[in-house]
């Protein structure tokens, strides 16, 4: 079935959800100045597999309308994630009204509708135009004019994150974590079969304090499975737990590989120092690892071979950088973010190399102190953003 439906619809791309090749039916149907609304997940408009769907309603389509349901009450019992209204309609593209309701009275709902109907703005609703939300394939940006205007600035005066030295990545996922992952002293395999892990509870108070865990490591530095018949320990570990293993899906499509993790483990990634960051958060959540931990997979981590890793938290830290993320992650409830490393990758930073010796002292001493305020207004100085510009950031 999904063989079929990739073969028929282009937008099923990368992990897209079943809704999106619905949404390109539904565009396929439009006759000229026919519209559709939908309600529905809003991932496809800020994640990776949306991007085909985005690029579709960006050459033929006008995105009229959009209403983000972040925090309205609209359901019976509290969701994690929310939808979204999208009004299209086959015409040339244009202006979209972007209503952001909030936890608007649903007494209020009948002006919001008015309103959207007429194309008219109302700052009382915080219903306002957005021109060119979407470019192509790229995210939909539906922030306020002015926020909108400062991203495209950063966007136009500095480098992507990899583009200076940075690299990120994520922890490793083994489908098994029962099986692969205990107490350092509870796996029994040789030393050289078990890394020291570091999970997001070991990072929870900003700082990082180990809880002993471990993963079993079934990879040669080189990157190759081991030989087991080279680690009996190891084997009979494995044996011990082979119907968990063997019965994930990684296992079953590669059988004489039953034991490895779904990632990869290079021991050399836990030797290095490395910035950790949670996927959820309502704020950037940037942890300094000294090197010695390798990340679990709910961990992003950012390597750079240029920028000092404690004045990289700093900006990672600041309000700028929230920016960033916060321009292309979906909200979920309570305004937590996602900071993935599609997100994380779109966060622009200056070469090392043309900032001061001044600023440098600055944002280390601040990531060390742990002065978020400092990041803040350090991040601002860096990139040339105005304390105008840091209130409305603020917002």
């Amino acid at each position: 079935m999904l063989t079929e439906y990739r073969r028929r619809y282009l937008s099923l791309y990368d992990r897209a959800d079943l809704y999106v090749p619905f949404i390109e039916k539904s565009l396929s149907l439009l006759a000229d100045g026919g519209q559709f609304a939908f309600i529905c997940a809003d991932r496809w408009t800020k994640n990776k597999y949306g991007g085909p769907l985005r690029a579709m309603v960006a050459e033929s389509f006008h995105l009229k309308a959009y209403v983000d349901m972040i925090d309205v009450p609209a359901f019976d019992s509290d969701v994690i994630a929310y939808p979204a209204i999208t009004l299209i309609e086959r015409t040339e593209p244009g202006p979209t009204l972007v209503a952001k309701p909030g936890c608007t009275s649903f007494s209020d709902f009948p002006r919001l509708a008015v309103a959207l109907r007429s194309g008219v703005d109302d700052p009382g609703l915080d219903v306002s135009s957005v021109d060119k939300a979407g470019i192509g394939a790229e995210p939909w940006v539906l922030s306020s004019s002015g926020k909108r205007a400062l991203l495209r600035r950063l966007e136009a005066a500095f480098p992507c994150l990899e583009e200076v030295g940075c690299k990120v990545g994520i922890g490793v996922a083994t489908g098994a974590d029962k099986a692969f992952i205990a107490g350092m002293d509870e796996l029994d395999v040789e030393p050289s079969r078990k890394l020291p892990l570091v999970t997001t509870k070991d990072i929870s108070s900003g700082a990082v304090h180990w809880r002993g865990l471990g993963v079993v490591n079934p990879f040669e530095d080189d990157g190759r499975l081991v030989d087991l018949a080279k680690y009996p320990r190891l084997a009979a570990y494995l044996e011990q737990h082979r119907s968990t293993i063997a019965g994930r899906h990684v296992a079953k499509k590669s059988p004489s590989s039953w034991y490895r993790t779904i990632d990869r483990i290079s021991p050399q990634l836990a030797e290095r120092p490395k910035l950790l960051i949670p996927d959820i958060k309502g704020s950037a959540h940037v942890v300094y690892e000294g090197g010695g931990l390798y990340p679990h997979h709910n961990l992003y981590f950012v390597l750079s071979d240029e920028w000092d890793l404690r004045a990289l938290q700093a900006v990672l830290l600041s309000i700028v950088a929230r920016q960033f993320v916060a321009a292309y992650s979906t909200t979920m409830r309570g305004g937590f973010l996602r900071f993935q490393a599609q997100y994380l990758r779109r966060i622009r930073l200056p070469k090392w190399s043309s900032v001061s010796d001044v600023m440098r002292e600055r944002l280390i001493s601040a990531a060390i102190s742990r002065d978020l305020s400092e990041c803040d207004v350090a991040a601002c100085e860096l990139y040339g953003v105005t304390p105008d510009e840091l209130v409305l950031l603020a917002q």
